[in-house]
């Protein structure tokens, strides 16, 4: 009797043992599979997560789609996927990339920083059909940019009319290209540029991180564009489910992301300077006012409709006005 209780006390402990110590599955998403910037910044979170007693096992994935969809069915245990997909999950953390929320990287780094903050915990972690959530993670991938077939289109005014491919799953992006008077083609983001590239679409908007995965070079051809203003910043979160993870992994995770926030922006900073610059064109300060204005205005209506969190809004507002005090919207109320 002694043999078989020892015997059921060592299956027990080596049971535990093998469980603590499963593989965990993360789905990443990266257009370029295991040979792009995403995953190779997934692998160095995933060495480090071995201190925070997690073996993780990355599962590349090409297309964001399929990467949500493997986390949605239980394939997979976290994803690591854009925000405007992730905002399902937690909407405090996916409105960074509202529309003219964060208009430049300063902005962002500060951002990004203050979401993952300890302080901010409780924010991290979502309830949603009894099935709970959270976000481990947030990187930078850059400012979206617009891209235009021909150079000519340079104003709000002579968009009106011109297809812009939006991705589906982001209202967010219809409802602005039909603000301005353009046609809202309705992509994803496997084949938005492809559409720009073969002339479907006359505009589209992406990060500098797409030209050269996406060949964006061979949509603006000779006579196509990029405007040097950015539209919105793109960041992509890192969602678990935390049940699956050690207990207080998605805090050591968080500040994880927050110590490497400094390399991601080398990265974006090394891609934006990637682009030639006979493409890049600048707006006067005119239109540059302008847009901003517009973005604003869509910004706010996109809250009140439930897309954006409103607190959220209220963090984007006070850093863009800590690094650009003389902002014109710093005295005004609404966000």
């Amino acid at each position: 009797m002694k043999k078989i209780a020892l015997t059921m006390v060592a299956t027990s402990i080596l049971g535990v043992s093998s469980m603590s110590q499963a593989a965990i599955n993360v789905c990443v998403f990266d257009l370029l599979g295991k040979s792009g910037e995403s995953f190779q910044m997934a692998q160095e979170w995933a060495l480090a997560a071995k201190g925070w007693g997690a073996d993780v096992n990355l599962i590349p994935r090409q297309d964001e789609g399929v990467a949500d969809n493997d986390f949605k069915a239980g394939k997979c245990d976290a994803v690591f996927e854009t925000s405007m997909r992730a905002r399902q999950y937690n909407k405090f953390a996916g409105s960074i990339d509202s529309l003219g929320g964060v208009p430049s990287n300063a902005v962002a780094q500060k951002v990004i920083a203050y979401a993952l903050d300890a302080r901010n915990a409780t924010k991290m972690t979502t309830n949603l059909g009894g099935k709970k959530y959270e976000i481990a993670g947030i990187a930078p991938l850059g400012s979206a940019y617009i891209f235009v077939r021909d150079k000519n289109i340079n104003s709000i005014e002579k968009a009106a009319g011109k297809k812009f491919a939006v991705l589906g799953y982001d209202p967010a992006q219809k409802i602005m290209v039909q603000r301005v008077g353009a046609q809202a083609v309705i992509s994803d983001i496997s084949n938005f540029v492809a559409k720009f590239n073969n002339g479907q679409v006359d505009m589209v908007g992406a990060p500098a991180y797409a030209y050269k995965p996406l060949e964006i070079y061979k949509g603006l051809g000779t006579n196509g564009a990029m405007f040097n203003f950015p539209v919105l910043q793109v960041t992509a979160d890192l969602v678990i489910r935390p049940e699956k993870f050690p207990a207080g992994f998605g805090q050591k995770s968080r500040d994880y992301f927050v110590k490497n926030v400094a390399k991601s922006f080398a990265m974006i900073n090394r891609l934006e300077a990637g682009i030639p610059a006979k493409y890049k064109m600048n707006l006067n300060p005119a239109d540059k006012l302008k847009y901003q204005k517009l973005l604003r205005e869509g910004r706010m209506e996109l809250t009140k409709q439930g897309i954006y969190d409103p607190a959220m809004m209220s963090v984007l507002k006070k850093a863009r006005c800590a690094v650009d005090k003389a902002n014109f919207e710093c005295a005004l109320g609404g966000e």
